[in-house]
């Protein structure tokens, strides 16, 4: 569809007229603000400027550099070697432990969770509960922590 060249150029004068007179009230609203609030805005300004110098200065005034040196210092400790552990198979037999137990127990110490110790034991997952539980009620524990101080303090596992 074209338009008739007369009234393109209508269309295109009254476009600029508006976009003029926009322009204008514009530029008006612009300096009646400027007027109106012309002391709150100098004093921001003015605050900005402080706040910025202020910064500055403080920055280049207060700045402490610091360094920071570090050192190894390497030093040999002997370490003694750990006397071989021996098992304690009178407690065990006192206290009516199984080997599959003592397995499942050592497996705690290991700090294995449950399902673990069942695919390392090839075992069901209940099974390895059913053995933690009589492992726990012969040491008298109630967690697995337990379990495992008191079967090194009985030298049950190593």
């Amino acid at each position: 569809m074209r338009l008739d060249p007369t009234l393109r150029s209508h269309v295109l004068l009254f476009g600029l007229l508006g976009g003029a007179l926009i322009a204008g009230l514009r530029f008006i609203e612009y300096r009646w603000l400027v007027v109106e609030h012309s002391i709150e805005i100098y004093g921001g300004l003015v605050a900005a400027l402080f706040a910025g110098v202020g910064l500055w200065l403080g920055r280049r005034l207060v700045h402490e550099r610091s360094t920071v040196v570090i050192r190894d210092v390497v030093r040999e400790v002997p370490v003694p070697a750990l006397p071989a552990f021996v098992r304690d198979q009178a407690r065990v037999q006192a206290l009516g432990i199984t080997p599959r137990e003592l397995e499942i127990l050592e497996l705690i110490a290991e700090g294995l969770s449950t399902r673990e110790i069942a695919d390392r034991a090839h075992v069901s997952e209940n099974t390895v509960k059913t053995h933690s539980g009589r492992v726990f009620d012969k040491l008298g524990a109630r967690r697995r922590t337990q379990a495992v101080q008191r079967g090194r303090e009985l030298r049950l596992i190593p």
